[in-house]
């Protein structure tokens, strides 16, 4: 039968088998530029733009989402039950208690940032706390602890460089496309098969990698849910929450696509469950699969 750790492991698993394809396309689209343009300088000025940008991003990951999110310090007097909570369960999960930020918005949501534990953050909305319940509430407060303790945002990070470096890699070789210095060795028919194929990978290789980027967030939802509720112990908790969020219809004031993913729930506002194409394109699962994962049919 499964339990909450079936989920969390299988959710583990599931997560560095998607890494291991990203670095699979990663090499691809660096395979096919070497190969077209016979120049594999190109890829070294690539890698090093992109991982001095979003390494800097990550740096300072805590400082740029709370600006872009328009979250203020909570006053420890003004929201003291909130400090006791997610001190209490910052102690039980063993992490050092995040600074806690609250954003004016009447859509229930919240996020985790931060480099490590020690830089953690954890905004909810006014909304969340004028929502939920106390135990509704440790819950959503459990997942994103979670979030910290699981060192997501490190691998949302290498997330973002991969991603980063396969449009950029990818958009030079559009423009420089237009303009010649394609490689021409006389190989034959043999290298127009091979440029061919760089070209479709070259292509098609940021929506990839952007799927896979999704996919992994989706990933570490699932995975957060099932560690906050082993960390409160009361899965109806987080799943009430979840049933709660998701009926809430408007998106947030400043839904940003940029730190969407980091989110407990879209802020662009709830999406029913969809299938097909749609659904790789979403940032969040299904609030329906979530709570399924936590408390199965019940």
């Amino acid at each position: 039968m499964a339990t909450l750790y079936t989920h969390k492991d299988q959710n583990i698993a599931k997560t560095w088998v998607l890494m291991a394809l990203f670095f699979v396309v990663v090499m691809a689209i660096g395979w096919a530029v070497s190969y077209y343009f016979d120049n594999p300088g190109i890829l070294v000025f690539a890698v090093m733009f992109a991982l001095v940008m979003n390494v800097g991003s990550y740096w300072w990951s805590d400082k740029l989402v709370v600006a872009m999110a328009g979250a203020k310090p909570a006053s420890e007097t003004e929201f003291a039950k909130l400090h006791n909570l997610v001190e209490n369960l910052a102690i039980t999960a063993g992490l050092p208690k995040p600074r806690i930020y609250i954003i004016a918005d009447p859509a229930p949501n919240a996020f985790a940032t931060g480099r490590n534990a020690t830089h953690a953050v954890v905004a909810v909305t006014t909304g969340l706390l004028g929502m939920l319940e106390h135990n509704e509430l440790e819950g959503v407060i459990a997942h994103e602890l979670s979030h910290i303790g699981n060192r997501d945002m490190l691998l949302s990070t290498v997330a973002v460089v991969l991603v980063g470096f396969v449009t950029l890699v990818s958009d030079f070789f559009l423009r420089n496309s237009l303009w010649g210095g394609r490689r021409d060795n006389g190989d034959g028919r043999a290298n127009a098969i091979l440029a061919i194929i760089a070209i479709a990978l070259i292509v098609l290789a940021p929506i990839v990698a952007i799927l896979l980027q999704l996919a992994i967030s989706r990933k570490r939802e699932f995975l957060a849910d099932a560690s906050g509720a082993l960390l409160t112990r009361y899965p109806e908790g987080l799943a009430n929450a979840l049933r709660k969020i998701g009926a809430y219809q408007a998106p947030m004031r400043r839904a940003n696509n940029a730190t969407a993913h980091l989110y407990i729930s879209n802020p662009f506002g709830p999406r029913a469950a969809m299938s097909g194409l749609a659904k790789l394109f979403m940032t969040h699962p299904p609030v329906e699969e979530r709570i399924k994962a936590l408390i199965g049919n019940r």
